[in-house]
């Protein structure tokens, strides 16, 4: 019997053994949210390596929400901290839905993933080990029907 190969097979053999066949990202990791009710004093918190400060990088911030949230927008406090280095805090307002209240975002069923920039084109100072901590920013706490949190780092 003679195997063709095929994109798929291919696929699945790098999923099968584990190797990346398109490392993109520095981090892209999301952060479940309990109970769909993000406490401002549990903010997701994130670690990355950065290697090359030379380097351009454009963050971004992942919000899965249900159609359930109440809010059009998202007020979030960033606080970020480097090697060596004292932490950045910094207020971000994220739009969630259009004025006639369609929801932005990807959906997938009752769930919607919202990507906003964070940093466009952004030098890290230096090398090392970075934190992002992405705590909710709005007067409801808990804020109810986030179901998840996430960062992610793509190299430019």
């Amino acid at each position: 019997m003679k195997l063709k190969s095929s994109p798929f097979l291919i696929g699945l053999l790098c999923i099968g053994i584990g190797c990346s066949c398109d490392q993109t990202f520095v981090i892209n990791e999301n952060k479940p949210i309990d109970n769909k009710a993000w406490l401002n004093t549990s903010p997701p918190s994130f670690q990355f390596h950065i290697g090359d400060k030379s380097k351009r990088y454009d963050v971004l911030m992942d919000v899965r929400h249900t159609t359930e949230y109440a809010f059009s927008n998202l007020f979030v406090l960033i606080y970020q901290r480097g090697p060596g280095k004292k932490q950045y805090t910094y207020r971000k307002e994220i739009k969630m839905a259009r004025p006639d209240g369609k929801w932005l975002g990807k959906s997938s069923g009752s769930l919607y993933n919202n990507q906003s920039i964070i940093h466009k084109d952004y030098l890290f100072p230096d090398t090392g080990i970075y934190t992002i901590s992405i705590e909710q920013n709005m007067k409801e706490n808990p804020l109810k029907e986030i179901t998840d949190v996430g960062l992610t780092i793509v190299p430019k």
